[in-house]
């Protein structure tokens, strides 16, 4: 089959799967990220050499239970009670849980720059399950978490998110190819430029500016305002997806390959599909709590 029909028809099953997931109902976009989620460790633990079994199931048993107890928190803490059969009553608190969460996700995130600087060719044990906690396991449950904004889960906001995503990677490609000149870390990744970069900027910017005008449809007296943070989800979008694409490419580097896995045909694993947002949610769960205690 041709490379490029190939990739074409691998890209729309990805897609249709995405948006069907989002769509449909809240119990099957967790459950498919939750399913990204083990493909993705087992792709992981395949590049650093870790023990698969034991990381999948850490991971599946972690993602279940803090999936359980924040997005079915009623539901949990009636059944733990039920089961209990006491008179003390347990309440499960996700708000101090995520937060917990965030920070250390944040300085793996850090953990995970310096790494993307390093001429080092070779991680730690200790580092590589670091990592797979941090970098790996973590931001799938922020994935999960941003689709719920402030109240009930909204699937604009994770498609939106997407949208940014597909729209930077696609016009940094574009301008890139066509008038990229200066290469932007060329040790890691040679194909892309600077004027890529700014090219992706630009357009996710404009993309946000769509979104926010004729998808997400604010109440007029809150427009400008969504305008403006969409832009910055934007820039934010465009800035720490290209730094998440690179850790990416550096973990693959030093395990001398060429993609995470072979899942999708003419784009490789899960990994390198979603190796932009798993960088980028942290960071955007940060700016909605930021928001939220702002207003």
């Amino acid at each position: 089959m041709n490379e490029t029909l190939k990739r074409t028809i691998s890209g729309a099953v990805y897609i249709a799967l995405l948006l069907t997931s989002i769509l449909f109902s809240t119990e099957s976009f967790i459950i498919l990220f939750g399913i990204f989620l083990i493909i993705a460790t087992y792709e992981f633990c395949n590049l650093v050499k870790i023990n698969k079994v034991v990381s999948i199931l850490f991971v599946t048993l972690f993602y279940s239970t803090v999936s359980l107890t924040s997005f079915y928190k009623v539901e949990t803490e009636n059944y733990i009670n039920k089961l209990l059969k006491e008179n003390i009553q347990i309440t499960v608190d996700t708000d101090k849980l995520f937060s917990v969460l965030l920070v250390i996700t944040l300085i793996v995130s850090i953990k995970c720059i310096f790494f993307l600087f390093d001429d080092t060719q070779s991680i730690s044990k200790v580092s590589k399950y670091i990592y797979l906690i941090g970098y790996i396991m973590f931001p799938f449950l922020f994935i999960t978490k941003i689709s719920f904004g402030i109240k009930d889960y909204n699937p604009k906001i994770i498609i939106g998110l997407f949208v940014l995503i597909w729209t930077n990677d696609t016009f940094a490609y574009l301008v890139g190819k066509s008038i990229g000149k200066h290469k932007l870390f060329e040790r890691i990744s040679p194909k892309k430029t600077i004027e890529g970069f700014l090219g992706g900027v630009v357009f996710a910017a404009f993309a946000g500016f769509l979104i926010s005008k004729l998808y997400i449809q604010p109440n007029p007296e809150f427009s400008n305002k969504s305008i403006l943070i969409w832009m910055i989800i934007a820039l934010i979008v465009s800035i720490f997806g290209t730094i998440g694409d690179l850790i990416e490419s550096k973990f693959k580097r030093v395990a001398g390959v060429k993609d995470s896995g072979a899942i999708m045909p003419g784009h490789g694993g899960v990994l390198d599909r979603l190796d932009s947002v798993i960088f980028v949610a942290p960071i955007i769960f940060l700016f909605y709590q930021i928001l939220y205690y702002v207003s």
